[in-house]
């Protein structure tokens, strides 16, 4: 088995591989990440199955806790994305230091899956779009606030505009404040999607593959005038595609 985790500005995503297929997830508040130690210990099975543990994280802090508690399993090797290993995929950014390990994976997860070129959009605190060229070179892409994050700058950032929980608007013509923010929310994010993948499509190619992950895309994808690609773990995917192999792993 391979431990896999995604740790994001809001949340932490834990999946377990059994025999290449993702056998258990969960999520768990960033904010409690102190917490993963006593997560991992109720779920018996790890103890003696785990081979390998790989982190991928944007959020320091909880990548410290996350790596002490996952050594709780015994003694096995922990890889942190961007320390011990690395994503196998040329990098043109301008400055490559500057690109987080999640972008990157998550990148080379879509064209592993569909090949290229390839543009994935990973729907989680922060959108961000990332484009793989032809030649299968990460080239880099586009990154706008999220939609509970601009959900909740509506209403942090005005005197009048309520509190609203992300979901399903109830029509495109909303018939209170709630409902119009909701529908300007999803439907706006839908086409903002459409028409970035457009132009990014004609930058990198029109036959690009379009692969839609993170934790709001399942809501988003709906909205979208087009059918794209839906992968909700393509993160997971990626980092237990990245474990190196039991004979060749190291202890961090």
């Amino acid at each position: 088995m391979i431990l896999t985790v995604d740790i994001g500005n809001t949340n932490i995503t834990i999946g377990l591989f059994k025999d290449d297929k993702l056998w258990f997830k969960e999520n768990l508040p960033t904010a409690k990440a102190q917490g993963f130690g006593v997560f991992l210990r109720g779920i018996a099975v790890l103890k003696s199955a785990v081979e390998a543990a790989v982190i991928c994280s944007v959020v320091p802090k909880a990548t410290t806790l996350i790596k002490k508690a996952a050594a709780g399993l015994g003694d096995i090797p922990i890889y942190v994305l961007g320390r011990d290993l690395a994503v196998p995929i040329k990098n043109r950014y301008g400055r490559p230091e500057q690109v987080g390990q999640d972008r990157l994976v998550c990148a080379w997860a879509a064209m592993r899956l569909y090949g290229a070129p390839v543009i994935a959009v990973d729907l989680g605190t922060a959108i961000t779009f990332d484009a793989v060229s032809k030649n299968r070179e990460y080239l880099g892409g586009v990154i706008l606030p999220g939609l509970n994050l601009s959900l909740k700058a509506l209403h942090q950032g005005t005197a009048l505009l309520p509190q609203a929980r992300l979901g399903k608007p109830g029509a495109l013509i909303g018939k209170d404040t709630k409902g119009s923010m909701l529908s300007g929310l999803v439907y706006g994010f839908g086409g903002l999607i459409d028409g970035l993948v457009e132009k990014l499509s004609r930058e990198i190619g029109k036959k690009a593959k379009i692969v839609l992950t993170g934790g709001d895309a399942r809501l988003i994808r709906q909205y979208c005038s087009k059918s794209y690609y839906f992968e909700p773990d393509l993160i997971l995917k990626g980092l237990k595609d990245l474990a190196p192999g039991k004979k060749n792993a190291k202890k961090t």
